[in-house]
């Protein structure tokens, strides 16, 4: 693929917005530990997991290049999604955002939305009293500069989910997260910006997410979600978003070489979780 790049090259210039990046020390991401769980690995471009990954982000960056004449507002604002727990969501936009890091000439930002459960920011070693996008839309006097991330990636940076918060819901419904989503969008046009989203049918913030996005990637679990509850999710989808479905954890037999399983648990709900050493794992 002629439009990846290796780990090593140096870093891009973000903009003057986080230019004060440069004094904060880069959090690693757990690059082997994600690796051994089946992840899309930047030191293993070739892999199997990394190849499938390439078919799943072509299109997705297709629609942002031709964004203008999809006429689609907010094509670089991506959600990862799915109908209910445990359909391989995070594990999809994580893996989304290490392959579209090895893309030359692209930035990535990653944002735990899930704000209730906050899974992403776990795995990634994240610690759960990390101030993140929920903080920034409740307080004026935090901003996006407050809670960006720069990773031992380059031209990868993350924004935790936050302080756990039982008016979530109202706050991404908000005026000000309205403004920061087109900040965001229109700002960096290079730049690729993921948001790991809780699932649609047992949350409603899903839905008011949803709403400032140009691009949905719906994960379904291969045989297991009823294709009702796809239905009854992806309806509460705007038309003018583009949706595109990724199969999850598809069953590998050994006659077919192209299929691949993978995913991992997750758990939803308020209340202690955030506090728990999470026991998501690769299958």
């Amino acid at each position: 693929d002629s439009a990846e790049i290796n780990i090593e090259l140096p870093e891009t210039e973000f903009n003057s917005f986080e230019s004060h990046d440069q004094n904060k020390k880069a959090f690693s991401l757990p690059l082997e530990k994600l690796a051994a769980m089946g992840l899309v690995s930047p030191r293993n471009p070739k892999s199997h997991i990394a190849e499938e990954y390439r078919g799943i982000k072509r299109p997705l960056l297709m629609n942002i290049e031709n964004s203008s004449d999809n006429e689609v507002e907010n094509a670089n604002l991506i959600m990862v999604t799915s109908s209910v727990q445990g359909e391989g969501k995070t594990f999809s936009a994580i893996n989304l955002m290490l392959s579209i890091s090895m893309e030359k000439g692209k930035t990535v930002l990653f944002v735990d939305a899930d704000i209730a459960k906050a899974s992403a920011g776990r795995l990634l070693g994240l610690p759960d009293d990390s101030p993140g996008i929920i903080d920034v839309i409740e307080n004026d006097n935090v901003g996006l500069e407050d809670v960006i991330l720069p990773t031992n990636i380059p031209n990868v940076k993350l924004i935790p989910a936050g302080k756990i918060n039982e008016h979530s819901t109202e706050l991404l419904a908000s005026e000000r997260m309205q403004h920061l989503m087109k900040e965001l969008s229109a700002r960096y046009p290079d730049r690729v910006i993921i948001f790991d989203s809780p699932p649609f049918l047992q949350t409603s913030e899903a839905s008011v997410l949803a709403n400032f996005m140009g691009q949905v990637m719906f994960v379904v679990e291969s045989e297991k979600t009823s294709p009702d509850m796809v239905s009854q999710a992806v309806g509460q989808i705007g038309d003018d978003k583009i949706v595109g479905m990724v199969l999850n954890k598809t069953r590998k037999y050994p006659w077919d070489r192209h299929l691949h399983g993978y995913g991992y648990g997750y758990g939803y709900g308020y209340g202690s979780d955030r506090g728990r050493t999470s026991d998501s794992q690769a299958v």
